[in-house]
């Protein structure tokens, strides 16, 4: 029971808007996860997201990504979800859940999501893409609005 309190306590907080406001504990949680991270990780569970993402029915004809590209991503998060809450993180990771319980942990990776996904939102070409949209705007449409 435990351990799926824990596993939806991540997913949610990686995946979802927290559901509390987040508080003293939670941050303190939150900021030793994220300073444990290096680039690399940040990027490792920026894909990990992705891949779970492009699972929803809308997004999967747009995807192929292999079961074994699923499992890579599933393995690598585990044990780095693992080595925060165990390894760097544990005195943390203990008071905000004795202070605050399972939302703290919510709220502690939803900033490590924003995090990982502020890695790929740096980069130039997810920019030029995100962007890509701007050159099929009605600009006449929009001088009428603001004039």
């Amino acid at each position: 029971m435990k351990k799926t309190l824990l596993i939806l306590s991540v997913m949610a907080g990686l995946l979802f808007p927290p559901l509390s406001q987040a508080n003293q504990s939670s941050q303190q949680l939150a900021s030793c996860f994220t300073d444990s991270l290096n680039g690399r990780e940040r990027k490792e569970l920026a894909k990990w997201i992705f891949v779970a993402i492009s699972t929803h029915s809308t997004l999967e004809p747009y995807a192929n990504i292999s079961t074994a590209d699923r499992d890579s991503t599933d393995l690598f998060t585990a044990n780095l979800i693992t080595r925060l809450m165990t390894q760097d993180c544990p005195n943390q990771v203990k008071f905000a859940m004795k202070q605050h319980g399972s939302a703290a942990l919510v709220n502690a990776f939803k900033l490590v999501g924003e995090v990982a996904m502020q890695e790929l939102m740096n980069d130039a070409n997810v920019n030029r893409s995100i962007s890509g949209f701007e050159r099929y705007l009605d600009e006449d449409k929009f001088k009428q609005v603001f004039q």
